[in-house]
């Protein structure tokens, strides 16, 4: 059995900044630009669910069981919004909005 040093052994993770990433992808590949942007709506929705349930205080586990779901349920709603595999419906965006103590409002802008 080969003999290692201090520094093999040490775990020493890659610092990955998605945002900072996606950032400059954007500017240079006008491809993942197309594409990013066309997402920009589901990515507000997102960022303003999890807003409100930060905001809330309010873990998935909280938040889904006040919606009377699993939190595999509730994680899957909230990921839901980046794949458009499976939008949430306007009643379960309500129901999400009450179980953060919000409303839901939709602008047109």
């Amino acid at each position: 059995m080969a003999k290692t040093t201090e520094t093999e052994d040490r775990y020493q993770p890659v610092v990955f900044d998605p945002k900072a990433h996606a950032a400059k992808r954007r500017e240079t590949d006008p491809v993942f630009r197309a594409a990013y942007d066309a997402l920009e709506d589901e990515f507000a929705a997102l960022a303003a669910l999890l807003a409100a349930r930060k905001d809330a205080g309010l873990t998935q586990a909280d938040v889904a069981a006040r919606m009377g779901v699993s939190q595999p349920v509730l994680a899957r709603i909230e990921s839901s919004l980046g794949s458009r595999k499976h939008s949430p419906s306007l009643e379960t965006l309500r129901r999400y909005a009450d179980a953060c103590g919000k409303k839901l409002i939709i602008q047109m802008v």
